[in-house]
Parts: structure tokens; C-alpha cells; sequence
């Protein structure tokens, strides 16, 4: 470690992985302060890290919840239009493309 005036500044990093500075604003006092409710024995650094993971997990199922919902759209509607177009109906529409 090096001392300077007023910090210590470590001469190699504990790890090659990015990082990133977080100013707690008000927001994320709040976010913090509410999260130290629900791990109350964790300290305000890992509290980031756990509140990272939770927004992850709820980007994460809201994502899941909308695919399962699309399928379940297909599911419902597969077939709506059975008998509506001709056989040929595809081809036919292709006749009217530019080459």
C-alpha cells in the first residue's frame, strides 16, 4: 500500500473485472436504506450487488412473463384462419411480386 496524504491507494487491483462508481444520490439512498430492511445485516456495497441482482431477476421474468404470453397468443389464435385462403393463395400473391 501506498500512503498519501490522505488515502491509501492499492499498488495492484484484487481484480481484472470493471468497475463502476455509484454516487448515492437521494434515489439511491432510498433504494439502499429500503433494501438495509430487507438484509439488514448486509453493508451498503453489498446492498448495491444484491439490489443489481433483483433488478436483473424482475427485467428477467417481466421478459419470460411477455414470450410466455406471445405463445400463449399463437396457441389460442393457431388455426383462426383455417379455410379462409385458397392452397394456392401464396403462390398466387407471389406472382404478383417484381422480379
Amino acid at each position: 500500500m501506498h500512503r498519501g496524504a490522505r488515502f491509501y491507494t492499492a499498488t495492484t487491483m484484487p481484480t481484472t473485472r470493471p468497475r463502476h462508481t455509484i454516487t448515492e444520490t437521494d434515489e439511491v439512498a432510498r433504494a439502499l436504506d429500503e433494501a438495509a430492511q430487507r438484509w439488514p445485516h448486509e453493508p451498503r456495497g453489498r446492498l448495491l450487488v444484491r439490489l443489481v441482482e433483483e433488478g436483473r431477476a424482475a427485467i428477467n421474468g417481466k421478459r419470460e412473463r411477455a414470450a410466455a404470453d406471445r405463445h400463449r397468443a399463437v396457441r389460442e389464435t393457431a388455426g383462426n384462419l383455417t379455410g379462409v385462403y385458397r392452397r394456392d393463395e401464396l403462390q398466387r400473391l407471389r406472382e404478383d411480386w417484381p422480379d
